[in-house]
Formats: C-alpha cells, structure tokens, sequence
C-alpha cells in the first residue's frame, strides 16, 4: 500500500507535534488513500484547541469555529483543521445540541458516522483503526462505528449516506446496519432538501447509480422521492418494454453518460443526464391505458412528466438552469425524428441545438433500457437522426430566428411596424428557411416579406 500525503499537510501535523499536540489524518482521504484514490481534500484533526490552532498558524479562517474547525491557509492551499470533540444530545436527528472539545482522539472517532470514516494515520504512527475500518475496507463493507441505530438516530442523513458510499465505493452495507437503515428511513423527513439533494446527486453521478434499488427496497424513497416508488411497482405491458417503469429507469440512468461517453459530456452535463432518466418515466403510473391492441399506453406522460419533475427539482432546491435543462429534456425525450433534412431542421428548431446532443443520449440510454427484441430499428433510426443533425451543422443550415439573415430592425428599415405582427413575420420567413435553406439571404427574405 502506497501512501502519500503532501508535504504541506506533513508540514502541518509536524508543526502541530513540535508543539505538543496530536495530530493526524482522518476521515475520507485516509479511507482513500487506503483505497488507492486521489484524495479531494485533507482534514486534520488535533487534541490542539481552536485558539492554539491559530496561534500556531498564522493565516486562517474560523470556518467552524464553534465546531472546532478552523481551516489553514498555506499559500494557495487551504485545509481545516477541527479539534477533537465530544457530541451532545442530538434534537433534530441532525445537530448536536452542544459540542465540547476532548484531548482523546478515540473518543473523537467514535462518534463518526462509518467504520471507514473512522481511521486515523500520521506518517509517524501509521494507521490509527480502533473500529476495525481498514478489515471493512478490505471487505468492502459499510459498518457504523456502535450502534448503528443510534448513529442514525443522531444524524438521521447518514442513513443516505450508507447508501450513498456503497454506490461510490460499491461496497455492500453491513447486516445490521442495513437493518437500522430501513428501520430508521422515516426520520430523513427531519432532514433538509438540499442535503438530501447533494446525496442523491453523489449517488446518481457514481459508477453504481443502480443501488437506486437499494434505496426503494429500505424505503427511503418513499421519504424522498416517493413518486419513484409507484414507478417501480408499475407494470408496463407493450411489447416494447420487458421491465417495470422503475427497473426501466434504474438501467437507463445507468447506461446514460457512462464510462463509455463520459469524455463527451461535462460534469455538469453528465449530472443533468442522470436526472432526466431518473425523472423521465414518472408519470406513467399515472398516464397508463389500455388499447385496443391489448397493450399498455402512457399517452401525455412526457408533458406531465415534466411538470412533476420540475416539481420535483424544486422541492430539492436545484438551481434553475439544471431545472431547466432537466425538465426540456424530459419534454421531449419521447420526440418520433421525422427522418427527413427537413423533419429534422424542424426538430431542432423546436428542441433547440444546445440540447441535440444531450437529447440523443437521453434517445440511446432510453432504448437500451427497453425489449432487446425491439431496439436495433430504434438504434438505427437513432443514428440516422444524429446524421441528418450533423449535416445541419456542416452547412450551417439555419433553424432558429438568430441565425436567420434578417430581423427586426431590418424590417423596420423596410417600413415594417413594430409590433406582433412583425414577430409573427419573422417566424414566418423562418418557417420557409427551415424548409429551403438556399432562402436564408437578406434580399430574399425582404422580398418573401414584401410578398407576405
């Protein structure tokens, strides 16, 4: 096992040890370096109170004094430093009423969430286990330090996070703690939207966004997102479909942006992508019928759908441009391509090309999620789609009112009158671009619009 830690954190728990006190390592970058990841950031913790800290640093920032957190500034670098503390009674399933600070650096780990979580290392001492964290890292387990029940029952997020780590980690949740997830779920409703939004984020973006699953069978998502929860007790009886809505969703949010297309798309981009295949399907529980061919329909579910998951977004206090994006997306995911330059510059004009190649990933993990039996054709179709959309963008076609060689003020110029009339015209010339592309120069357009 190879350990390294930067010479400024080295510097820092030196520093601490010239001076008398203990410091080390703790937490989630020793978890990683022992996994062999890149750490992303280096908490230290110390049996040095906040005062001393700063006093034997001289550039800091009281980030969480009050919690004992104190971060240190080294050059451009930046790292937070939090005392050994001791956790009074938990009232809110979230915060300690009190917090007071101890010189046992035992006593400070076993208040943490996760045996792996509770590891200490100093490049003096080695590793600190006293809860058995590095053999549940070897098993690739996710153990609470005690009791798991009243790990939960302090901090009610940590029943998320179980989750959560064993998708980042794909490590498997210990019995008994698994127990005390599904018995304590229902007091995530004490738990704010924007945390559990961040967790759920973390799990969708990890490379097993599948223990989905595992979130439905202890029931937090009928905490947190219980409209998941009909989703995966609906059946969907069309020959196009061999999974319920919910198993539908769970493997196309896997298959979208994945190892194989993540240098396609941003973080940002991938994240959104997650979403709108999780949120997709939603309201098909709620738009089932049946045909007259004997099969199922979901007729409207894509309109819905997007209201409920901007619903949804909001009530996690997501941003509005990931709301935005999310719920167009969604909109349109059922979108049939006419198959035709013309079909698709009118696709494009509707959907919009900053969304094109998002849509078509959305296309390729929908249909890898459905009949095997059924989807070379949709495949197909697919790619002919994504081709017709590329020589759009080759011969820079114009499919929207910016990139028409004409607007408003030059119709003015031409004796137009400002108004809706004139927006409804523009439109108009728009309309016959799209259907000619050979149509978009100025002259032309002027005299279309002379012509009406």
């Amino acid at each position: 096992m190879k350990i390294q830690v930067p010479d400024k954190v080295n510097y820092m728990i030196d520093t601490l040890n010239v001076h008398g006190f203990e410091a080390y390592l703790v937490g989630g970058c020793v978890r990683d370096m022992v996994l062999g990841r890149v750490p992303e950031d280096w908490d230290i913790t110390t049996s040095a109170a906040p005062a001393k800290v700063k006093q034997i640093f001289h550039r800091t920032v009281d980030t969480g004094i009050q919690h004992g957190t104190v971060t240190v500034l080294l050059d451009q670098d930046h790292f937070e430093v939090t005392t050994y503390r001791l956790d009074g009674i938990y009232e809110d399933n979230r915060h300690p009423k009190e917090v007071s600070f101890t010189s046992s650096l035992e006593e400070d780990l076993k208040r943490r969430d996760f045996t792996i979580n509770a590891i200490a290392y100093s490049k003096k001492e080695g590793f600190i286990d006293l809860f058995g964290g590095m053999e549940d890292l070897k098993n690739g387990l996710i153990r609470c330090v005690g009791r798991a029940e009243e790990r939960f029952t302090e901090d009610a997020l940590r029943i998320l996070r179980a989750v959560r780590f064993s998708a980042q980690l794909d490590f498997t949740i210990e019995a008994d703690t698994l127990k005390a997830v599904k018995d304590k779920a229902g007091l995530l409703t004490n738990i704010s939207a924007e945390r559990i939004r961040t967790e759920l984020m973390k799990l969708l973006v990890s490379d097993h966004p599948d223990r989905l699953r595992l979130l439905y069978e202890t029931g937090i998502t009928a905490i947190v997102l219980p409209e998941f929860d009909k989703a995966m007790v609906t059946r969907q009886n069309n020959r196009h479909h061999i999974y319920t809505v919910g198993e539908h969703t769970i493997r196309s949010v896997c298959e979208v942006a994945g190892k194989s297309e993540e240098n396609r798309f941003t973080p940002k981009e991938r994240a959104i992508l997650r979403w709108v295949m999780l949120l997709h399907d939603l309201e098909k529980p709620n738009t089932v019928s049946v045909g007259k061919d004997g099969q199922d329909h979901f007729y409207g579910h894509q309109e819905k759908g997007a209201i409920t998951a901007k619903a949804i977004l909001k009530r996690l206090k997501f941003d509005n441009e990931t709301i935005d994006a999310v719920v167009h997306l969604i909109r349109w995911h059922d979108y049939r391509f006419v198959l035709t330059p013309v079909g698709m510059r009118k696709a494009v004009s509707m959907i919009g090309k900053e969304y094109m190649d998002l849509l078509f990933e959305v296309n390729r993990a929908d249909t890898s999620a459905k009949n095997p039996e059924f989807t070379s054709e949709k495949y197909e179709k697919l790619e002919t789609a994504i081709k017709l959309y590329k020589e759009i963008q080759e011969k820079k076609q114009c499919v929207s009112l910016k990139e028409l060689n004409i607007n408003g003020k030059d119709l003015i110029a031409a004796g137009y009158r400002p108004g809706r009339e004139l927006g409804e015209l523009l439109n108009r010339l728009l309309d016959c671009v799209i259907e000619n592309p050979q149509l978009n120069q100025k002259d032309i357009l002027l005299n279309l619009a002379k012509n009406n």
